[in-house]
């Protein structure tokens, strides 16, 4: 069964930048469609991007376009997020989900999920 790890996630000032990594296990990522969600308390979980298995699809969500790049790493079964000119209102939990559809940005219909890491944008 696949596990999915997501790790990256810190404290950064406004303008800076992050990435995110989420690594499988148990099986190949490249089979599946990628996804990045993150959550906060007061707005719930929100798609921000996916990735199709073969990479031809990719979709965001409206407030992280031209900021926040998904991207996959074969070799080290890896999604990676990358994400930058962060803003204070991107402090959340990011987690990573992997077997759903990639049509759009990502609803919250995905299979297998990670734990998360903490995002958090401060100076």
């Amino acid at each position: 069964q696949l596990q999915l790890v997501e790790s990256g996630g810190g404290l950064v000032q406004p303008g800076g930048s992050l990435r995110l990594s989420c690594t499988g296990s148990g099986s190949t990522l490249e089979y599946f469609a990628v996804a990045w969600f993150r959550q906060t308390p007061g707005k719930g979980r929100e798609g921000i991007s996916c990735i199709s298995h073969n990479e031809l699809s990719i979709h965001y969500e409206d407030s992280v376009k031209g900021r926040f790049t998904i991207s996959g790493d074969k070799a080290k079964n890896t999604v990676y997020l990358d994400m930058n000119n962060l803003r204070p209102d991107d402090t959340a939990v990011y987690s990573c989900a992997a077997e759903g559809l990639c049509l759009g940005p990502p609803d919250d219909e995905y299979i297998y999920w990670g734990q998360g890491t903490q995002v958090t944008v401060s100076s």
